[in-house]
């Protein structure tokens, strides 16, 4: 009867053992089915279109666009994300540099052929007084996914501006092309103020564009991981 009961007993635990098991190997097999997000990095600018220019070096937007695009790249693939970038040289996304329309129109078939889990674009501020300075995340008011992924990136952003610039913002809902040709998430990442001299020290800074996109590759894995993708 012991031996009929220690047999048992192990026959349980060996279920038991195997249940858990088996949970694992399904709670891994659902975290692998989501392990490799596409991400669209929209690179701001270029060609003929150099954007806003830096008050002190008149260095251009979109060569600073282009090098933090290429850094986000590297972040997001260092952490296991599929990437497709709409501009990749200083030309602009266009077959024909210097017509804008055509350049949108690029960039918008290069997100919808991507079929992403989000678009980051990036991008460089400019406003008429040379004090506003730090990094704002802009959204389409009428995409829920869209604002969250902006709130995301924003509170990760913030902890660069809390120590740069003293304070933290929100991000803010805004009508443009980017966010508004098509329905994934979609966030405009502004990452600084070229008409600010402090701003513009740190985004030539490599050191500070490496902070920049780490702070953005985390606000997305929280925006995939605990937003969207638990939502899907």
């Amino acid at each position: 009867m012991f031996k009929v009961k220690t047999v048992l007993l192990i026959t349980a635990l060996v279920t038991a053992v195997a249940v858990v098991v088996l949970a694992l190997l399904g709670t891994n097999s659902a975290k692998q089915a989501y392990a490799a997000p596409t991400i669209v990095i929209d690179a701001g600018h270029g060609g003929t279109d150099g954007g806003v220019t830096g008050a002190e070096s008149r260095v251009t937007e979109a060569e600073i666009n282009l090098a933090i695009s290429f850094m986000l790249e590297e972040e997001l693939i260092s952490r296991g994300f599929n990437t497709v970038k709409t501009r990749t040289s200083e030309g602009t996304a266009a077959i024909v540099t210097g017509e804008k329309q055509q350049d949108m129109e690029k960039r918008k078939a290069t997100i919808l052929s991507a079929v992403p889990d989000a678009v980051i674009s990036i991008h460089c501020n400019k406003f008429p007084s040379s004090e506003r300075r730090g990094a704002q995340v802009f959204f389409n008011p009428h995409s829920e996914n869209g604002k969250t992924l902006a709130a995301r990136l924003q509170d990760s952003l913030n902890i660069l501006n809390i120590v740069e610039v003293g304070r933290g913002f929100s991000s803010l809902g805004g009508d443009y092309y980017i966010l508004n040709c098509s329905a994934y998430p979609s966030a405009i990442v502004e990452c600084g103020f070229l008409s600010n001299a402090e701003d513009e020290k740190l985004l030539l800074s490599e050191d500070y564009r490496k902070k920049l996109v780490k702070a953005i590759a985390d606000g997305l894995e929280k925006f995939l991981y605990v937003d969207f993708m638990k939502a899907r």
